[in-house]
């Protein structure tokens, strides 16, 4: 019984001391981000990117391409595409679906500036 007891209040201790709330995380507010977004979109002598490329390989391609057309096209539409043909072409990713041979239909086109992750193109064909 007593075991039990000191079980379950290590655990409890164990669980809140490494709890994370908001009332204990630094929060800059609503007015910095008005700030930093002023200055990203407006200050053009500062390099805003402190990258050369951002995205590197066609793994984050991947991942980045997905979160998207995801949310837009929605992933079981998306993930029947599979294997996406990809391709890195200068400093861009150019991805699109595939279908099985012999099927009709449209796959997703996405183009992405690798350097800073803007979407050049996306479409989806019928």
């Amino acid at each position: 019984m007593n075991f039990k007891i000191a079980f379950i209040g290590l655990l409890f201790i164990s669980l809140t001391s490494c709890g994370q709330t908001k009332s204990d995380r630094t929060q800059f507010g609503v007015e910095y981000a008005k700030s930093e977004l002023k200055d990203a979109l407006y200050n053009k002598k500062e390099k805003q990117i402190l990258v050369d490329t951002v995205i590197k390989d066609k793994e984050t391609a991947i991942i980045v391409a997905e979160a998207i057309l995801f949310k837009i096209y929605g992933k079981d539409k998306i993930t029947k595409q599979r294997p996406y043909e990809i391709n890195q072409i200068d400093n861009y990713w150019v991805l699109n679906g595939t279908l099985p041979n012999n099927m009709l239909g449209g796959t997703f086109l996405i183009i992405i500036n690798s350097k800073n992750g803007q979407i050049v193109k996306l479409t989806h064909g019928k």
